[in-house]
C-alpha cells in the first residue's frame, strides 16, 4: 500500500513539472516571435470612405502592423492614395488596398466605377418600370421591350438584355444596406457598347420594363418572346401584304419601215371567155314521157 501511494505522488509531480516546463517554453517562443517579427507601415483610413469619395490627406494615416497582418495590395506611403477615387467602401482603421481604389485621374463620382470597355447609360423609369423604387445600386436587372416590329400585325414582348448591373439610382451610387426603396426618375445601368445600342433602340422604338433579379443568379435564360395572340389564346392574325405597284411597260422603240420599190411587171390582159355555141332546145312529149331535144342553131331544122 505504501508503494502504490509513493508511485502516485511521483507520477503527479512529474505531470505537474511537465506542464510548468511546457508553459515556460511556450511563453518564451511567443515572446521571441513577437520581438523578431518586423513591423511594416500601412496606410489605413482615418474615417469611413464611401464609394465615389476622393481620398484627402487628412482622411488616411500610417500605422505599423506586423508583417503577417499586412493585406495584399496595401500601401506604405500616403502619396500613393491621396486624390484617388474610392470604388468600394472603406471603414475606419481599415487598411487601404489597391482593389478598393480607382486609377489616378479617372475622375470623380460615377466615372471611376465604370470598368474599361464598359459604358454607363441612364434610363428613365417610373414606379412600375423601376419596380416600385427597389432597384438600388449594386443590384442586377433584366430589360424587356414591348413593341410591334415592322411588317408584323401583332405586339411582341422580348427580353433583350439580361443580368445588367445597376450603377446608380438617381444620384445615389451606394445603397445603405437597409433595402429601403428610392423613388428616382432615372437609373444608370452598366452596359457594353453593343448592349447600349440595343437598349437605346428599344427605348426609342418601344416600351421598356426593368425586371429585378437575384444578384447571385447569373444564368441567362433563352426566351422566345410573348405575342398578344398567345396571351389571349386566339389565332395569329395574318400579316397584311402590301400591294406592289405595277410598273408600266417601257415603251418599245418605234421601228420605221422603209418600202423597197421594185420594177413594174406588165402582165398580159386576161383572155376573153369563149362564147358558148348557140343551140335550140325542143321539148318532145310522148304520152306521159317528156324529153328535150337539142339542135345546133342554123342546122335547118324546121
Amino acid at each position: 500500500m505504501r508503494i502504490d501511494r509513493r508511485f502516485w505522488i511521483v507520477l503527479s509531480a512529474s505531470l505537474l513539472w511537465a506542464l510548468v516546463v511546457s508553459a515556460m517554453f511556450y511563453r518564451l517562443a511567443a515572446g521571441g516571435r513577437r520581438r523578431t517579427e518586423a513591423q511594416h507601415p500601412v496606410v489605413v483610413a482615418s474615417k469611413p470612405l464611401p464609394v465615389g469619395a476622393t481620398i484627402a490627406r487628412d482622411s488616411v494615416h500610417l500605422r505599423d502592423l506586423p508583417e503577417s497582418f499586412v493585406p495584399v495590395g496595401a500601401f506604405s506611403r500616403l502619396e500613393d492614395v491621396v486624390d484617388r477615387p474610392v470604388i468600394s467602401p472603406i471603414q475606419t482603421d481599415e487598411p487601404v488596398v489597391e482593389a478598393r481604389l480607382a486609377a489616378m485621374g479617372s475622375g470623380m463620382g460615377l466615372a471611376p466605377l465604370i470598368p474599361p470597355g464598359m459604358r454607363a447609360m441612364a434610363v428613365r423609369v417610373n414606379d412600375v418600370v423601376g419596380v416600385a423604387g427597389f432597384i438600388l445600386p449594386g443590384m442586377r436587372v433584366d430589360v424587356l421591350v414591348t413593341g410591334r416590329p415592322a411588317g408584323q400585325p401583332d405586339s411582341v414582348t422580348r427580353t433583350v438584355l439580361q443580368n445588367i448591373g445597376v450603377l446608380s439610382a438617381g444620384q445615389t451610387i451606394q445603397s445603405d444596406g437597409k433595402s429601403q426603396s428610392i423613388q428616382v426618375p432615372v437609373v444608370t445601368l452598366l452596359l457594353s457598347p453593343q448592349d447600349a445600342e440595343a437598349l437605346t433602340l428599344a427605348n426609342n422604338d418601344g416600351h421598356i420594363q426593368l425586371v429585378l433579379r437575384n444578384s447571385a443568379d447569373e444564368k441567362a435564360v433563352a426566351t422566345g418572346g410573348s405575342r398578344l395572340h398567345d396571351l389571349y389564346g386566339v389565332a395569329a392574325p395574318v400579316a397584311a401584304v402590301a400591294a406592289v405597284p405595277v410598273q408600266p411597260e417601257p415603251p418599245r422603240p418605234r421601228v420605221q419601215s422603209w418600202a423597197v420599190s421594185s420594177p413594174r411587171v406588165h402582165l398580159p390582159p386576161p383572155a376573153a371567155p369563149t362564147p358558148k355555141p348557140a343551140r335550140d332546145e325542143v321539148e318532145v312529149i310522148h304520152g306521159k314521157q317528156k324529153t328535150v331535144e337539142i339542135f345546133a342553131k342554123g342546122s335547118g331544122l324546121r
